[in-house]
């Protein structure tokens, strides 16, 4: 059920013999949760769990949800926690132990995020990430950026060509090229959502903090792969990826050193670093 809710395809392959320690490895190797909390819920399938005695639905007023609204609503409270985190704060720079190559998981999502600093105000940095795509481009490899477009329209993508409804204003729900905005707060957040093919979900995000002496710009891509396609998707087009993203952010920052200072700066409580 939750793979079909996923849009997943699983086979199942029986075993004439497997441990719950073995299976409970397995387990920490090919999915997201750790081994003695896979060991700890096969071990719980030996005991029968099947409602013979329904007294309780007399004598209590909550009412349980079926197995498939229970995963429905697991996978919306999901998405709405995984999109409403701030990873400026989730991702600290001081969290050297993290794996530098392929990007850091979290539960079935894949998030890649680096920061740039920038010697100005938020509201001025922000400048640049809010005229991105359309005839603004990329600001790094817009010639890679046009051949995804076109490999998207031939698989039957909507590709490059919606552009963007204005060159600076940005509201949620327009489209930008094959991304559309998902959220969006002034000087602050910009996320989009892919819309071009992908064996899986993917965003892209900006985010501007106040920090001493400026401001820092994260830029983080975020990847739900569907299956193993997915990942090997991900992971094969990482060091591409890695590479435009870093010339992405770098252009950016050099944009945002150039640009005009906002007619109305923000408040000196809004600049104050946190």
């Amino acid at each position: 059920e939750y793979a079909r809710q996923r849009g997943l395809r699983r086979l199942i392959i029986p075993v004439p013999a497997l441990t719950p320690k073995l299976s409970s490895l397995w387990l920490g190797l090919v999915t997201p949760i750790y081994a003695r909390v896979g060991r700890a819920l096969i071990e719980g399938v030996r005991n029968d769990t099947v409602v013979v005695d329904h007294a309780a639905r007399d004598v209590f007023a909550v009412r349980p949800r079926n197995l498939r609204e229970a995963i429905a609503r697991a996978l919306r409270n999901e998405d709405r926690d995984f999109a409403e985190t701030r990873w400026s704060n989730a991702l600290s720079s001081g969290r050297k132990e993290l794996p530098s190559y392929g990007g850091v998981r979290f539960g079935s999502r894949i998030v890649d995020s680096r920061t740039a600093f920038v010697p100005h105000e938020p509201a001025r940095v922000f400048q640049p990430i809010q005229r991105i795509g359309g005839r603004t481009g990329w600001y790094y490899g817009n010639a890679l950026w046009r051949l995804r477009g076109f490999i998207d329209l031939l698989v039957g993508g909507v590709g490059m060509r919606r552009g963007r409804t204005h060159p600076r204003r940005i509201v949620v729900g327009d489209a930008l090229d094959f991304w559309r905005v998902e959220a969006f707060e002034p000087d602050r957040l910009l996320r989009l959502r892919a819309e071009m093919k992908l064996p899986g979900r993917a965003w892209l995000q900006f985010e501007v903090e106040p920090v001493a002496g400026g401001s820092e710009i994260r830029q983080t891509a975020l990847f739900d792969p569907r299956g193993l396609f997915g990942i090997l998707y991900w992971y094969g087009l990482y060091v591409i990826h890695g590479f435009i993203f870093s010339g992405m952010l770098r252009g950016i920052a050099r944009a945002a050193s150039k640009a005009p200072a906002p007619l109305h700066p923000l408040p000196t409580a809004a600049r104050t670093s946190s």
